[in-house]
Protein backbone atom coordinates (compact mmCIF):
# COMPACT_ATOMS: atom_id res chain seq x y z
CA UNK A 1 0.00 0.00 0.00
CA UNK A 2 1.32 3.40 -0.93
CA UNK A 3 2.20 5.70 1.65
CA UNK A 4 0.40 8.48 0.06
CA UNK A 5 -2.72 6.18 0.59
CA UNK A 6 -2.02 5.58 4.22
CA UNK A 7 -1.45 9.69 4.87
CA UNK A 8 -4.49 10.54 3.42
CA UNK A 9 -6.95 7.98 5.17
CA UNK A 10 -5.10 9.55 8.10
CA UNK A 11 -5.82 13.10 7.57
CA UNK A 12 -9.43 12.10 6.56
CA UNK A 13 -9.85 10.01 10.18
CA UNK A 14 -8.17 13.56 12.02
CA UNK A 15 -10.77 15.52 9.89
CA UNK A 16 -13.66 13.76 11.16
CA UNK A 17 -14.99 14.10 7.96
CA UNK A 18 -14.29 10.62 6.20
CA UNK A 19 -16.52 8.05 8.37
CA UNK A 20 -15.84 5.27 6.02
CA UNK A 21 -13.73 2.58 6.67
CA UNK A 22 -10.57 2.92 4.19
CA UNK A 23 -10.11 -0.99 4.09
CA UNK A 24 -13.70 -2.52 4.22
CA UNK A 25 -15.91 0.35 3.05
CA UNK A 26 -18.16 0.22 5.90
CA UNK A 27 -19.48 3.54 7.53
CA UNK A 28 -17.73 3.47 11.40
CA UNK A 29 -18.04 6.57 12.60
CA UNK A 30 -18.89 4.80 16.14
CA UNK A 31 -15.52 2.35 15.93
CA UNK A 32 -13.42 6.36 15.02
CA UNK A 33 -15.04 7.29 18.34
CA UNK A 34 -13.36 4.31 19.95
CA UNK A 35 -10.04 3.62 18.62
CA UNK A 36 -9.03 6.97 18.89
CA UNK A 37 -9.81 8.89 14.99
CA UNK A 38 -6.31 9.04 12.88
CA UNK A 39 -4.73 6.15 15.12
CA UNK A 40 -7.32 3.90 14.50
CA UNK A 41 -6.68 4.52 10.95
CA UNK A 42 -3.25 4.49 10.30
CA UNK A 43 -2.63 1.61 12.35
CA UNK A 44 -5.10 -0.72 10.61
CA UNK A 45 -3.77 0.66 7.16
CA UNK A 46 -0.04 0.01 8.61
CA UNK A 47 -1.23 -3.34 9.55
CA UNK A 48 -2.73 -4.33 6.10
CA UNK A 49 1.12 -3.92 4.61
CA UNK A 50 3.23 -7.02 2.82
CA UNK A 51 4.75 -8.81 5.65
CA UNK A 52 4.24 -10.14 9.47
CA UNK A 53 6.61 -7.87 10.32
CA UNK A 54 5.24 -4.94 9.14
CA UNK A 55 1.75 -5.95 10.76
CA UNK A 56 2.89 -6.95 13.78
CA UNK A 57 5.10 -3.46 14.44
CA UNK A 58 2.15 -1.96 13.36
CA UNK A 59 -0.34 -3.60 16.34
CA UNK A 60 2.77 -2.88 19.02
CA UNK A 61 2.25 0.50 18.16
CA UNK A 62 -1.08 0.87 18.51
CA UNK A 63 -0.94 -1.14 21.55
CA UNK A 64 1.50 1.88 23.13
CA UNK A 65 -1.10 4.77 21.89
CA UNK A 66 -4.09 2.61 23.18
CA UNK A 67 -5.96 2.61 19.79
CA UNK A 68 -6.18 0.55 16.63
CA UNK A 69 -7.34 -2.83 17.79
CA UNK A 70 -10.57 -3.03 16.06
CA UNK A 71 -8.59 -1.82 13.36
CA UNK A 72 -6.08 -4.28 13.43
CA UNK A 73 -9.11 -7.16 13.51
CA UNK A 74 -10.72 -5.02 10.60
CA UNK A 75 -8.17 -6.09 8.72
CA UNK A 76 -8.12 -9.61 9.21
CA UNK A 77 -12.01 -9.96 8.75
CA UNK A 78 -11.52 -8.71 5.64
CA UNK A 79 -8.93 -11.28 4.25
CA UNK A 80 -10.24 -13.95 5.36
CA UNK A 81 -13.95 -13.27 3.98
CA UNK A 82 -11.82 -13.00 1.09
CA UNK A 83 -9.72 -16.10 0.93
CA UNK A 84 -13.03 -18.39 2.70
CA UNK A 85 -15.79 -17.21 0.27
CA UNK A 86 -17.28 -20.07 -1.42
CA UNK A 87 -15.20 -22.72 0.91
CA UNK A 88 -18.03 -23.08 3.43
CA UNK A 89 -16.35 -21.96 6.58
CA UNK A 90 -18.34 -19.02 7.88
CA UNK A 91 -16.62 -15.76 9.04
CA UNK A 92 -18.59 -14.42 12.34
CA UNK A 93 -17.52 -10.95 13.66
CA UNK A 94 -18.21 -10.42 17.17
CA UNK A 95 -17.05 -7.18 18.71
CA UNK A 96 -12.95 -7.09 18.61
CA UNK A 97 -13.35 -11.16 17.94
CA UNK A 98 -13.18 -12.50 14.77
CA UNK A 99 -14.94 -16.44 14.73
CA UNK A 100 -14.91 -19.33 11.45
CA UNK A 101 -17.00 -21.87 12.23
CA UNK A 102 -15.60 -25.17 9.71
CA UNK A 103 -18.41 -27.47 8.92
CA UNK A 104 -17.95 -30.96 10.36
CA UNK A 105 -18.87 -32.17 6.85
CA UNK A 106 -16.21 -30.25 5.34
CA UNK A 107 -13.13 -30.84 7.61
CA UNK A 108 -13.26 -34.53 8.98
CA UNK A 109 -14.57 -37.62 7.70
CA UNK A 110 -17.60 -39.46 9.97
CA UNK A 111 -16.01 -40.48 13.33
CA UNK A 112 -12.40 -39.38 12.62
CA UNK A 113 -10.00 -36.50 13.78
CA UNK A 114 -7.96 -36.86 10.26
CA UNK A 115 -8.22 -34.08 8.69
CA UNK A 116 -9.50 -34.23 5.08
CA UNK A 117 -7.35 -33.88 2.31
CA UNK A 118 -9.71 -31.50 0.20
CA UNK A 119 -10.05 -29.27 3.36
CA UNK A 120 -5.97 -28.27 2.84
CA UNK A 121 -6.43 -25.53 0.86
CA UNK A 122 -9.10 -24.37 3.17
CA UNK A 123 -6.75 -24.03 6.29
CA UNK A 124 -3.93 -23.04 4.18
CA UNK A 125 -6.14 -19.81 3.16
CA UNK A 126 -6.32 -19.40 6.59
CA UNK A 127 -2.85 -19.76 7.44
CA UNK A 128 -1.75 -17.09 5.59
CA UNK A 129 -3.68 -14.69 7.51
CA UNK A 130 -3.19 -16.26 10.79
CA UNK A 131 0.40 -15.76 10.13
CA UNK A 132 0.91 -12.44 8.89
CA UNK A 133 -1.57 -10.73 11.79
CA UNK A 134 0.73 -12.33 14.51
CA UNK A 135 -0.36 -10.14 17.35
CA UNK A 136 -3.41 -12.36 18.56
CA UNK A 137 -4.21 -15.65 20.09
CA UNK A 138 -6.29 -17.94 19.01
CA UNK A 139 -8.85 -20.91 20.41
CA UNK A 140 -9.79 -23.67 18.42
CA UNK A 141 -12.69 -25.86 19.70
CA UNK A 142 -13.97 -29.38 18.80
CA UNK A 143 -18.08 -29.50 19.02
CA UNK A 144 -20.21 -33.04 18.43
CA UNK A 145 -23.32 -33.91 18.07
CA UNK A 146 -24.95 -36.23 20.56
CA UNK A 147 -24.51 -39.47 19.79
CA UNK A 148 -22.55 -41.32 21.72
CA UNK A 149 -21.11 -41.22 24.89
CA UNK A 150 -19.93 -38.02 26.78
CA UNK A 151 -16.37 -39.31 26.60
CA UNK A 152 -16.15 -40.19 23.30
CA UNK A 153 -16.93 -37.18 22.40
CA UNK A 154 -15.15 -34.97 24.37
CA UNK A 155 -12.16 -37.28 23.18
CA UNK A 156 -13.23 -36.84 19.48
CA UNK A 157 -13.70 -33.07 19.96
CA UNK A 158 -10.83 -32.34 21.45
CA UNK A 159 -8.85 -34.53 18.99
CA UNK A 160 -10.53 -32.64 15.51
CA UNK A 161 -9.24 -29.33 17.40
CA UNK A 162 -6.00 -30.15 18.00
CA UNK A 163 -5.28 -31.65 14.58
CA UNK A 164 -6.47 -27.81 13.01
CA UNK A 165 -3.73 -26.38 15.33
CA UNK A 166 -1.17 -29.37 14.11
CA UNK A 167 -1.89 -28.32 10.43
CA UNK A 168 -1.85 -24.54 11.43
CA UNK A 169 1.77 -24.94 12.92
CA UNK A 170 2.80 -26.16 9.24
CA UNK A 171 1.84 -23.29 8.10
CA UNK A 172 3.88 -21.03 10.17
CA UNK A 173 1.47 -20.51 12.89
CA UNK A 174 2.67 -20.66 16.14
CA UNK A 175 1.97 -23.51 18.40
CA UNK A 176 2.35 -21.13 21.58
CA UNK A 177 -0.73 -18.47 20.20
CA UNK A 178 -2.89 -21.36 20.35
CA UNK A 179 -5.53 -22.74 22.73
CA UNK A 180 -7.06 -26.40 22.39
CA UNK A 181 -10.14 -27.46 23.57
CA UNK A 182 -12.45 -29.92 23.16
CA UNK A 183 -16.80 -29.26 24.30
CA UNK A 184 -18.26 -32.72 23.48
CA UNK A 185 -21.89 -32.24 22.67
CA UNK A 186 -22.24 -29.46 25.45
CA UNK A 187 -22.74 -26.76 23.23
CA UNK A 188 -25.47 -27.19 20.67
CA UNK A 189 -26.01 -24.54 18.23
CA UNK A 190 -28.89 -26.22 16.35
CA UNK A 191 -31.55 -29.51 17.36
CA UNK A 192 -29.78 -32.89 18.06
CA UNK A 193 -32.86 -34.69 17.53
CA UNK A 194 -32.75 -34.00 13.73
CA UNK A 195 -30.29 -35.28 11.61
CA UNK A 196 -29.82 -31.52 9.81
CA UNK A 197 -29.43 -30.38 13.41
CA UNK A 198 -26.57 -32.58 14.62
CA UNK A 199 -24.82 -31.83 11.29
CA UNK A 200 -24.73 -28.57 11.98
CA UNK A 201 -23.52 -29.76 15.55
CA UNK A 202 -20.68 -31.50 14.66
CA UNK A 203 -18.32 -28.56 13.89
CA UNK A 204 -15.17 -27.00 14.83
CA UNK A 205 -14.73 -22.77 15.67
CA UNK A 206 -11.44 -20.85 15.66
CA UNK A 207 -11.70 -17.89 17.36
CA UNK A 208 -9.33 -15.27 16.73
CA UNK A 209 -8.63 -12.94 19.64
CA UNK A 210 -6.79 -9.50 20.01
CA UNK A 211 -4.30 -9.76 22.36
CA UNK A 212 -4.63 -7.89 25.46
CA UNK A 213 -1.04 -7.67 26.72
Amino acid sequence: MRLTTILVAAACAVLVACTTNPYTGEQQASKTATYGLGAAAVCGLVGAMDSAKKARNAALGCGIVGAGVGAYMDVQEKKLREQLQGTGVRVVREGDNIRLVMPGNITFNTDSYQLRADFYPVLNSVGLVLAKYADTTIRITGHTDNRGSRQYNLTLSEKRADSVANYLVTRDVARGRMYIEGAAFDQPVADNGTAAGRAENRRVELYILPKTT
